[in-house]
Parts: structure tokens; sequence; C-alpha cells
């Protein structure tokens, strides 16, 4: 609650009461002076009537009794008179009170009336008298008229008519009582004017700060009722009409800003708003997941939140108000970089980057033009020995019916080789692309491995390479998968392990039990994959032996198309080998 003496309403108040206050004081001394001088100039007017009458009395007539008797008759009970033929010589004198003689001696020898004796013009002066009330015992101020008596003569008398000051102070006292009873009624009277009207100019102006509270509290439906159409009412009517603007000025910052948000969160480059002194100010998602992976890059070692080349980026932005197009590489990821300045009338507030994550985009680049160079390289091979072949057997170069037919069996293993590569390199399109339809069915699993296992053990034997199964789950273990694509799975590993290992070696496929998941391991005790391979076992046309493996018949797709199939299934896959000792694959497909 706003006290009354910090409000309008009491500074309103405050200033009509000192105005109307102030005009009140200088009416009422003007008004005061005006009555004591008019009381004067009455008093001195009647004084000098009175003097003019006695010294009529006395120049006509021989001065005894019956004039004293007249005289006094003339006077009022405040105005006393004293009758001197010079200034030692008093004829009469009449006076209430005490202190008579002092009174009357102090007038006629006082300096002030030294020419009344010879002059024919009454003299009016203030004296300081002794008081001639016993209740007052300090000197008091009296009106003194000094009138000469025959006046023609060269010397002679005066009379001085002085009245007692009680009456002109009781006449001044009584006037000043009406003039303060008559400043108070208007002073109150003013005070309850002017707070009824400044409460009546104040209520509006209250109503409006209510409004303004609500405003603020962000309540912009709320509305001032007024029914004034003076300037308050248009200021009213201002402020409802500012509150609808301001609601759909916010309305339209606050889509504006969802909209730039939504756009922020939709998009998939990386956006981060820094401030001047290289402060992040905002990011958006794709962001914030990349300041998690530089800081799990960096760990505890650095307290900045990004790499130092983009710190570099964003002086240079800053200090040449530049904007900036990089490219660079971060360990083995790749980022393509925009930096723009932020401006704040003339001078820069900040700098917004924009940064695309372009590992996986270089990936396929390397991995299109790494595909493109091996599908060539694969082909080139069978294409060259078809031709050429064909070319032998056309210009009659073979001259015997058994080279012939050794001939025609090599371009048809080349033309069976060409036909498995372009086959594998469907399937694994058609699996990445998404495009992998898979038929489960729930199956015995030790069945269905033991039987697809089974069917590698006359090429085992013929390589010398004993083949076994272990197990411990029971025959009655059903599990969920597409039948044919697992088998895929066992034949490029089955076959790969045979083909890898040794006479007198060993291929072991084992299924094993492990959290919901049956693990199933095919492992052998060839020669091992090295430990630089190992990372690259599953990518397309990789080989670690590739003339070993072309002699064999690989097309380097087996293990990338199995990879897809295990995962595809929800499963995952993996190796393990050492050289010299063998190499195990093993891959997890998830139980009903």
């Amino acid at each position: 609650m706003i006290r009354i003496a910090t409000s309008i309403v009491g500074k309103l108040w405050g200033t009509i009461l000192l105005l109307v206050s102030f005009v009140l004081f200088i009416f009422t001394i003007f008004m005061l002076e005006f009555l004591e001088n008019y009381h004067n100039e009455q008093s001195e007017a009647s004084l000098r009537q009175t003097a003019a009458a006695i010294a009529s009395i006395i120049d006509e007539e021989e001065i005894d009794d019956k004039q004293f008797a007249i005289i006094s008759e003339l006077l009022t009970e405040t105005t006393n008179v004293l009758i001197a033929k010079n200034s030692d010589e008093i004829l009469y004198a009449r006076q209430e009170g005490i202190n008579k003689e002092e009174i009357q001696q102090k007038i006629i020898s006082s300096n002030a009336f030294e020419e009344v004796y010879a002059s024919s013009e009454p003299i009016v002066e203030e004296l300081k008298l002794p008081s001639n009330r016993e209740e007052d015992a300090s000197d008091t101020n009296y009106i003194v008229l000094g009138f000469p008596l025959k006046s023609v003569e060269d010397l002679h008398g005066a009379v001085f008519i002085y009245k007692n000051p009680d009456a002109l102070h009781q006449t001044s006292n009584e006037t000043t009582k009406i003039v303060v009873i008559a400043a108070a009624i208007a002073f109150i009277l003013t005070t309850i004017f002017a707070f009824f009207l400044s409460s009546k100019i104040t209520l509006p102006l209250r109503k409006m700060r209510e409004h303004a509270f609500e405003l603020a509290k962000g309540r912009f439906d709320s509305k001032i009722e007024t029914k004034q159409n003076d300037e308050i009412g248009q200021l009213a009517v201002a402020f409802n009409q500012m509150g609808r603007q301001l609601k759909h000025h916010l309305e339209v910052i606050n889509q504006e800003k969802e909209q730039l948000s939504s756009i922020l969160t939709s998009m998939t480059d990386s956006v981060i708003t820094f401030n001047r002194d290289k402060t992040i100010l905002v990011s958006n998602p794709p962001a914030e997941r990349l300041l998690q992976k530089w800081f799990v890059e960096k760990g505890l070692d650095s307290s900045k939140p990004i790499p130092d080349e983009l710190y570099q980026m964003l002086d240079h932005v800053l200090n040449f108000e530049d904007q900036l197009d990089e490219e660079f590489e971060m360990g083995k990821s790749y980022y393509s970089i925009t930096i723009s300045p932020l401006y704040s009338r003339d001078s820069i507030r900040g700098a917004v980057a924009v940064i695309r994550d372009k590992t996986e985009e270089t990936k396929l680049e390397k991995l299109k033009s790494d595909f493109i160079a091996n599908v060539s390289h694969e082909l080139r091979t069978p294409i060259a020995m078809l031709q050429g072949y064909s070319e032998a057997i056309i210009d009659g170069v073979v001259t015997t019916e058994e080279e012939r037919i050794d001939m025609i069996r090599v371009i048809y293993d080349e033309s069976q080789r060409m036909s498995r590569l372009v086959t594998d390199l469907l399937d694994l399109a058609r699996m990445e692309s998404g495009h992998m339809t898979l038929y489960k069915e729930e199956v015995p699993l030790v069945t269905v491995i033991e039987r697809m296992t089974h069917k590698f053990d006359q090429t085992a034997k013929e390589n010398h390479v004993q083949l076994q199964i272990e197990t411990d789950f029971s025959d009655e273990t059903l599990i969920s998968i597409d039948e044919d694509r697992i088998e895929q799975v066992l034949t490029n590993l089955i076959d790969n392990a045979i083909r890898h290992t040794p006479a007198d070696g060993s291929v072991t496929v084992s299924m094993i039990n492990e959290q919901n998941y049956a693990k199933i391991q095919v492992k052998d005790t060839g020669q091992g994959i090295p430990q630089d391979d190992l990372p690259y076992v599953f990518e397309r046309f990789y080989k670690a032996d590739k003339a070993r493996t072309r002699s064999k018949g690989g097309t380097g797709l087996g293990l990338a198309i199995t990879k897809n199939i295990v995962e595809a299934h929800n499963g995952r896959i993996s190796v393990d080998s050492v050289e010299q000792q063998g190499t195990t694959f093993t891959f997890y497909l998830p139980l009903p």
C-alpha cells in the first residue's frame, strides 16, 4: 500500500493546501495591516474632531467649570484629554486609571510637541507611555494628538488628546480572530475540496497503475473501464490499446521464437551462438551432442567446450568482422563450418556457427570410390581371362580338344565367379538399403545348426580338417530365425574357416546360452588375421590377402553380407584372432 505522503493524491493535496495556505497567509497579513491602518486613521480622525471641538469651545469663551463639563461630555471612556497653557503649565486634565501625572508630564515635555505651541497645525505622534492599567506594568504605545489653541497668537496653548490603546487593540484582536476563523474555515474547506479533487483525478491513475502491474505480470486481457472523455480518459483508452498491441506483438514474438526453435531443433546441422567473449549462448540438440562428443574425446584435460581450431576461427570473425567458411579434420571426423558475425547496431555482439558433420559423407565418398576401385579390380581379372581365352579359341591357338576343353572350363569358372560377385553385390545393396525381408520361423536351434554344419563334413575331410560341434542347449530349445539367411551366415563362416585352416587343423562350431542370447561361435586353428586388419574384416571387398582369397574363390563380400544378416536379426557379430593360432567369429541371436 502506497503511503498518502508519497502518492499522487498526497502530492496534489499538499500542493493545493500549500498554495491556499500561502494565499490565506498573505491575505491575512494584508487584511490585518489594512484594518490596523484603518482603525488608526479612524482613531486619528475621531481625535481630530474631538480636539477641534474642544479647541473651539476654549477659543470662544473663558475657561471655567462649565466648559470643563462640556469637554467631559465630549470625551469617551477610552479618550483622555490634557489642556496645557505651555510646556510647563497644565490647565485641565482628565484621565482614567493610574500614572496620570507621569503620562501627562511625558506628553507636554515631549520633544515631538514643541512646535504645537507656536504652530497652527495639529501634530499626531505615537508615544511610548506608561500603562494606565494596574495589571499592565510595561509601557504602551499611545496615539497622541496635539491641537493648538488660539493659533492666531504667536504663543498659545494646546489640547492634547490621547487614547487608551486597549480599544484599538481589542478591535484589532477581534478583527484578527474573525480573519483567523475565516482562514481556518477556508483551510478546512480547501482540504476537503483538495482531497476530493485529488482522489477524483487520481482514481483513474490508480486503476492505470494496477493495470500496468497486470501487464507486467503478462495478463494482457485486463482492461481499464473509464467513462471520462478528458485527457485521463484518453490515457486509459491508450493503455487498453497498448495492452492489446503488447499481447499481439508478444504472440508474434512467441510464434517467431517457436518457429525459430523448431527450425533449430529440426536441423541436422549443429548451430551454436557465441557471445563476444566466446561463451556459448544458444545451441540446438545436434550441437549439444557434438559438444558432448568433443568433451568425451578431449576428456578432462581441457576446460574449453570447443576445439582450439574453432577458437581461432572465432577470433578471426570477431576481429575482422568477416564471414568464414572452412573445412577441418579432427581425429577421425570431418567438419564443414560457417561462422558469421552477429551485429548490435554498428558493433559485433557475437557470432553464430553452423557446423556440419561430414564424417559419414566423407566415409561414403571414400567407400564409393573404394567400391568402384574394388569392383573394377575384382572384375578386371575374370574379364581379362574371359577375353584372353575366348580370343585364343577364336584365333585357333588351341590345337587339341583337351586344351580347348580346359580353356572353356576356365571361361566357365570365371563367368561363375563373376555371377557370384554380381549376386553378392545385389544382395548386399538390398540389405544395406533396408529392403531385405526376413521370413522368421521358430525352429529347434541345435537341430538346425547341426544340419547346417554337417553340410561341410565332406569338404572338411577333403581338406583334412576336423569339423566338430559343441552345445549346452537342449534339443527342445526353439529360436525365431530366417533359416535360409542364418544358413548363409554359417556357410560363409564355416567355408572361410575350412579354407583358411591348414591340414590336420580343426574347426569348432559351438552354441552357448548367454543372457537370453544364443552365442554361436565358429573357431578355427588356422593362420589367423593380422591385428591391423581386424577392424576392417566386415567391410566390402576387404581381404587380408587378396591373392590368396582370389585363388580360393572369395569375392570379399561374404563377411559384409554376414554382418547385415545378423544385425537384421537384432543380433551382433565380432571377431577375435591371433596370428598362427586361429580365428574365432562370434555372433549373437536373441532367444524368444
